[in-house]
């Protein structure tokens, strides 16, 4: 009896799972759903940066030199025209003093010929003319007194020599006169040996002060590559500056998201090493041009405040750019999607009475996880998360809660969702 009982018993189960099962079959499977609902909804671009310094100039000798101090270090503020480094300069003071003197010494010179030589050429002109009308007397005495039969014609030929040599006289005091005129010929080389020697002082001023290395502008160094006792050469960097301006972040970012960014857009900032300060930044301008070696365009941005005190030239850091923000949109999560999107055009499944229903949809903004729906739906429609459902088949809801930005499990670390800096570059070319 009690076997006959153990059998019946059994039957009765094995009936009763079978009729759950039934039931089960005839409900459909499970499938997350969703209830559609208005939200707002933001596409970002995320990519890697660095701090770009404006303008870097590398600060050498002209001269040949010891070094005798260096007055910075690295990292150090300078201000336009600070002293940096300085060189030994006893040997470049002494060849100014020697070029003072040399040009000195011809500004006398010049100075000499322009008073006390040109009055004693003058004087030698005023004798010279003397000399000559002494002699022109003389000769015309001679000629009357050999016409008269009292001189001979030798002493006649003596007074015409005479003559002769007061006119040579003459003409070489006038010369010598002319020569000490400020048009003259010992006057314009004097001006010329004394231009020389300025010239010469001008260019000893100059080496000298290049014994000096200055700052060119407001700048911060980058780099000290001297230090005291060094013999530096022409044309070897020995400091390196950062001219001071406006801060600026410049980015490689791949040319299939050009149509998205727009000088002005809004940025966040972040960097590795401090991935709990963020801050601000704007898209500041677009590179004309396209890098045809690795597909990626430049994009410049700007700080909105003044730049963090940890930020240093070349820093790599993680920028964040809002391309795209709608305040409330019919949001879905992308995989609610069926099929293959072409253009704005897409298809989902919704429930209705219990079975899986088809509907096309067109789209707007898309993000990594979300898209805009602008017709097909309404708020309040509930619609299939993945499964393998077919339209017309019952299926049985499981109501689940999605919002735009939330990662779903197993999914990618988003923006804004936490895992640094790193992660969120992770995610760069999908958003």
């Amino acid at each position: 009896m009690n076997k006959r009982w153990w059998v019946l018993a059994l039957g009765a189960a094995a009936l009763a799972v079978a009729v759950a099962v039934a039931a089960l079959a005839l409900r459909g499977p499970q499938v997350d759903t969703l209830v559609l609902q208005s939200a707002p909804l933001v596409r970002s671009l995320q990519f890697s940066a660095r701090v770009a310094t404006l303008s870097r100039v590398d600060l050498g000798s002209t001269v040949t030199g010891r070094v005798a101090q260096v007055r910075v270090a690295a990292g150090a503020q300078v201000r336009r025209g600070e002293l940096l480094v300085q060189l030994e300069s006893d040997e470049l003071r002494a060849a100014l003093a020697q070029a003072v003197a040399s040009e000195r010494q011809s500004q006398a010179r010049l100075a000499g010929l322009r008073s006390s030589g040109r009055a004693a050429a003058q004087a030698a002109v005023a004798q010279a003319d003397a000399t000559l009308r002494a002699a022109s007397a003389s000769l015309a005495r001679a000629q009357q007194l050999v016409a008269e039969g009292f001189y001979s014609p030798a002493q006649l030929d003596e007074a015409r020599r005479a003559v002769d040599v007061a006119r040579a006289q003459q003409r070489n005091a006038q010369a010598q006169s002319q020569a000490n005129a400020d048009a003259g010929t010992d006057v314009v080389q004097a001006q010329a040996q004394l231009a020389l020697a300025q010239a010469a002082t001008v260019a000893a001023r100059a080496r000298l002060a290049q014994a000096d290395l200055v700052a060119p502008a407001d700048a911060r160094v980058l780099v000290r590559a001297v230090e005291p006792g060094q013999i530096v050469q022409p044309g070897k960097a020995l400091l390196s500056l950062a001219l001071a301006g406006p801060t600026q972040l410049v980015a490689q970012v791949d040319e299939r998201f050009l149509d998205q960014l727009q000088p002005g857009q809004k940025a966040s900032v972040v960097a590795d090493a401090f991935a709990g300060q963020r801050f601000a930044a704007r898209v500041l301008s677009i590179a004309p041009a396209v890098d045809a070696q690795r597909g990626a365009i430049e994009v410049k941005f700007a700080l909105d405040e003044q730049a963090p005190a940890f930020l240093r030239e070349d820093m790599t850091l993680s920028v964040e750019v809002e391309t795209a923000r709608r305040e409330r949109a019919l949001v879905l999560p992308q995989a609610a999607l069926r099929g293959a999107v072409a253009g704005d055009a897409g298809s989902v499944l919704v429930l209705q009475e219990g079975r899986a229903q088809a509907r096309s949809v067109r789209l707007g903004l898309r993000t990594l996880d979300a898209v805009e729906v602008l017709e097909g739906l309404a708020e309040g429609d509930r619609v299939l998360r993945g499964g393998a459902v077919q339209a017309g088949e019952r299926v049985r809801a499981r109501k689940v809660e999605w919002a735009a930005g939330a990662a779903a499990p197993g999914a990618a670390v988003g923006p804004g969702q936490g895992g640094g800096a790193g992660a969120a570059l992770t995610n760069a070319m999908g958003r």
